[in-house]
């Protein structure tokens, strides 16, 4: 399903998982190894800088509204951030919460 998403999209994908990895307010190396591989399978190695600057600062707020997500894609981003959030073994409260709330707000 990955593969149905446009480039705008994949980078778009990559704002929220990146955002979602600062749930806890804490990057870990396992999160950081995860978005470095999503990156690859995604085809965004040109991009990769961007990316690497969303995990040294969270991309703003108002640029990650799930809302904002097309409908067809809102499965393929909530896999990804639970994906990101279960990359370490541990799922902090924090990740949680935020989970649960963007599952209630894409499905």
């Amino acid at each position: 399903m990955l593969g149905s998403l446009g480039r705008e999209d994949r980078l778009q994908l990559m704002k929220f998982v990146c955002a979602f990895a600062w749930a806890d307010l804490e990057i870990q190396s396992e999160e950081r190894h995860f978005v470095d591989k999503l990156v690859e399978k995604l085809g965004l190695e040109d991009d990769r800088d961007l990316i690497k600057g969303w995990l040294r600062s969270p991309p703003p707020a108002e640029e990650v509204d799930p809302t904002r997500v097309p409908t067809e894609h809102r499965e393929v981003f909530l896999d990804a951030a639970r994906q990101l959030f279960e990359a370490d073994g541990v799922v902090d409260p924090h990740e949680q919460e935020q989970f649960e709330l963007l599952q209630q707000l894409l499905i």
